[in-house]
C-alpha cells in the first residue's frame, strides 16, 4: 500500500496502527471527518502548518480506494 499512498503510513505504534498521514500522528479519519464536517482545505491547511495540500489529496484517493472494496450483505 505505500507505494499506491506513499502520504498515507501505517504503524501499529503510531495512534493504535491507524491510517495516518505520513507518520505524522495525524490520522487520515480526522482529516477526512474535517472535510466532511464542512472544512476547507485552506482552513486545515492553516490550522494545522505541518500538513500539506498533497496530504488531503492522498487521504481522498485513499477514502475513494476503501469505498471501491467490495461489500458484502449480511442477510438476517
Amino acid at each position: 500500500m505505500i507505494e499506491v499512498f506513499p502520504r498515507v503510513t501505517v504503524n501499529p505504534e503510531v495512534c493504535g496502527g491507524k491510517p495516518c498521514i505520513r507518520a505524522l500522528r495525524f490520522p487520515v479519519s480526522r482529516l477526512l471527518g474535517l472535510l466532511a464536517s464542512g472544512e476547507t482545505a485552506e482552513s486545515i491547511l492553516a490550522a494545522f502548518p505541518y500538513l500539506e495540500a498533497g496530504d488531503i489529496k492522498a487521504a481522498l484517493k485513499y477514502a475513494a480506494f476503501l469505498a471501491d472494496e467490495e461489500t458484502v450483505e449480511v442477510c438476517q
